[in-house]
């Protein structure tokens, strides 16, 4: 653990008795002592708190002042209109290899007069040399280092939130806004990844244990650790990149076609003009030859990461493989996700996954396992 890096609360976690774990090179809370279960059905009925510090976050700053230049030159790593992404508005996008698999996924949000990113911690090094690589004759690649980011999401997001940021309750799904507080801005966007109404907030560090604070002495409001999180977004149907989506899927493969707008595809105002386009737009006409896609195993037991599924219960080859897996306590059933030959992929159909040496049924599903709630 010595050699992890920390963000600036986790002497907060640990006063709170978290239990620490390494996550995508940092020091992380798993758990707390109410226990994943716990967590997850809070964050359900009221509203949970996560420290996201560990993610990156990075302004695309056009050097004409411009931010429609910043748009166009993001436009050459991202399948995504981001030309049409209006100011103040927040989007989901890609980015691409050559190969059209997926590099890292991410939110863009347009502030007016510059893009801001914000990326997976695994990938977050990558991502800011990959930008500086491409877009720096149009962009000033800016890594955001003084700032914590936290998540606030729940059904009473907006109630706690309001009391501290009174602006906030004004916004809508993938809203973003800079919203003044006590010791400087909240840079604020209306989203998550658990599938519930609620708020991700960037503030400066040197503020960031007090707004913590501030936020977890509310009722409504308890801190979640990692373990709920993964709970919470794999009951959303939500993609953990490095476990569902990496280098080796395509978006289209990854049933991520709703991320890539008109704009963008075959017949579009900007046709192609990413990495991996050949692949991507072929896919998207005619189909991939695989699928992710969600799996309701029978009983209680959860296929997880790494089972391999099968056509049928005697069958020699596999047709695919599980990519997350657990236990909903919302749903109060095991879920999973995961890449099956598009021949089986149609909901309903079912098929059998080898847990333990014994096979066991489940059901392709549609996803979200369970249905989101976010306030449109």
């Amino acid at each position: 653990m010595s050699d992890l890096k920390r963000t600036v609360l986790r002497d907060l976690h640990v006063r709170l008795g978290a239990k620490m774990v390494p996550f995508a090179g940092y020091e992380m809370p798993v758990q707390y002592p109410m226990g994943v279960m716990k967590e997850h059905l809070h964050t359900r009925e009221q509203a949970g708190l996560f420290d996201v510090s560990h993610m990156g976050q990075v302004i695309l700053r056009p050097k004409s002042g411009n931010v429609e230049d910043a748009a166009r030159a993001l436009e050459r790593l991202v399948p995504v209109d981001i030309l049409g992404l209006k100011p103040w508005r927040q989007r989901y996008a890609l980015f691409t290899n050559d190969e059209g698999g997926v590099l890292d996924d991410l939110m863009v949000a347009n502030r007016g007069d510059h893009l801001f990113l914000v990326v997976n911690a695994a990938c977050k090094d990558a991502d800011i040399a990959h930008l500086s690589a491409h877009l720096s004759d149009v962009c000033e690649v800016e890594t955001v280092t003084d700032r914590a980011l936290v998540a606030l999401q729940g059904p009473e997001a907006e109630t706690a939130l309001a009391r501290l940021l009174p602006k906030s309750k004004d916004m809508r799904f993938m809203d973003v806004a800079v919203l003044p507080m006590a010791d400087g801005s909240a840079w604020v966007s209306r989203s998550g990844y658990t599938g519930e109404d609620g708020f991700e907030i960037s503030v400066p560090e040197a503020a960031a244990e007090v707004f913590v604070e501030a936020l977890l002495e509310m009722p409504e409001v308890a801190p979640i650790g990692l373990g709920a999180r993964d709970s919470l977004r794999l009951e959303a149907g939500l993609c953990l990149y490095g476990s569902d989506i990496d280098t080796t899927t395509s978006p289209v493969e990854a049933a991520l076609e709703w991320a890539m707008q008109k704009a963008r595809r075959a017949g579009g105002a900007r046709e192609g003009g990413f990495p991996g386009a050949e692949r991507i737009l072929n896919e998207l006409e005619n189909g991939a030859t695989r699928r992710r896609v969600g799996l309701r195993p029978e009983g209680r037991a959860p296929m997880r990461g790494g089972t391999k599924l099968f056509a049928s219960e005697d069958a020699a080859d596999p047709i695919g493989e599980v990519t997350s897996g657990a236990f909903g306590p919302s749903i109060e059933a095991p879920m999973s996700m995961g890449y099956i030959d598009i021949a089986h992929a149609a909901d309903g159909t079912v098929i059998w996954g080898e847990v333990r040496g014994k096979r066991m049924a489940a059901t392709v599903a549609p996803m979200p396992f369970r249905p989101s709630t976010y306030k449109r």
